[in-house]
């Protein structure tokens, strides 16, 4: 395990965003065999061992989308950890497979064990968080998991398969749960994913010879027509100029085309009063039909609508702003423990 910790500076009030440095420790693991990047805001880097009277009573753990790099929300759970007055540690966890390792640290682990048949897959990826909570947090700490895209769905597998996690709240942001290539943009990346990914890999790997300034360069002109864009999301995106990345980062969407089809409504329900559902009025991916069928289905149920236009993407312009949205929606429960 490779490690870097940021030291940490000065406090923050309630819900707001703190432009001193906070504690942020980063961690390359081996997870269920894969390569693996975690990034941890505040100052718990260990929360496995049950007997420490120090651990925290709440874990805010994030659920990435796709591609499922850790880097991507960097800015957004410091603006959470701070929103939350520093006292609860805030964590995401990548993607099995979709961060570049460091030097020395292969993409699988070197071991004849292997813990799980397909990790970069659709379910592997599902079992990857359970297997990292089972193996990195105490059972005894509460969870608000926020989930973001196909997070979302990982999130509600999350919750089916080990109904003993005690989760306070899921927080289902731009949910990508139901009809993945059915929606607009499915529709236009369905053929690519599924038929034509490996076409794109020549280009990627031909990419990944260039400089890391002339990476960057590339990145911040395919991003140009943003108004203000997150700096971390421009380091974070020259790590897709690897091929192994974009192969399991490909690998994994063709999968959510085909599998994630039928919202799963029986796990709604039975989780339903746990659940904020964020949907976006622009979201080619989960459009706005699909927020009007499970507000009817779900009359009772936490369902928003966006109405800051924020892009499905939020983290790469809006991380603040969406951190700011969930500290205040959350109040009232952490008032309560």
């Amino acid at each position: 395990m490779l490690g870097v910790a940021e030291p940490a500076k000065g406090e923050a009030n309630m819900r707001s965003v703190s432009e001193e440095p906070v504690p942020l420790h980063e961690e390359f693991i081996y997870c269920c065999g894969a390569a693996t990047h975690v990034l941890k805001c505040g100052p718990w880097k260990d929360l496995s061992k049950d007997e420490s009277k120090n651990l925290p009573r709440l874990l805010f753990m994030i659920i990435p989308g796709n591609p499922g790099l850790a880097g991507y929300y960097r800015t957004f759970i410091k603006a959470l950890y701070c929103g939350l007055n520093q006292q609860y540690p805030v964590w995401v966890v990548s993607h099995a497979g979709h961060c570049k390792p460091p030097s020395g640290m292969e993409m699988i682990e070197d071991t004849d064990i292997k813990e799980l048949e397909d990790v970069f897959g659709l379910n592997g990826q599902v079992e990857h968080k359970l297997n990292f909570l089972k193996k990195n947090v105490s059972k005894d700490i509460k969870l608000v998991l926020i989930a973001h895209s196909i997070g979302c769905y990982i999130t509600l597998e999350m919750m089916k398969r080990a109904s003993e996690l005690q989760v306070l709240r899921s927080v289902l942001l731009f949910p990508t749960i139901e009809r993945m290539a059915q929606s607009p943009q499915g529709k236009l990346m369905t053929p690519l994913l599924c038929k034509l990914r490996y076409a794109l890999y020549m280009p990627v790997y031909l990419l990944s010879f260039l400089p890391e300034g002339i990476k960057a360069s590339l990145v911040r002109f395919a991003l140009r027509g943003m108004k203000t864009c997150d700096e971390s999301s421009i380091t974070t995106s020259v790590n897709l100029f690897s091929v192994d990345c974009i192969a399991n980062i490909l690998y994994m969407a063709s999968q959510e085309m085909m599998k994630v089809v039928e919202r799963d409504s029986t796990t709604i329900k039975q989780n339903l009063k746990k659940l904020i559902f964020y949907y976006g009025t622009g979201d080619s991916w989960c459009p706005q039909n699909y927020y009007d069928e499970i507000k009817m289905d779900f009359p009772d149920g936490d369902i928003r609508l966006c109405e800051k236009g924020l892009r499905h993407a939020f983290v790469l312009d809006a991380s603040k702003e969406m951190a700011a949205m969930i500290t205040d929606w959350l109040r009232d429960d952490l008032t309560k423990l």
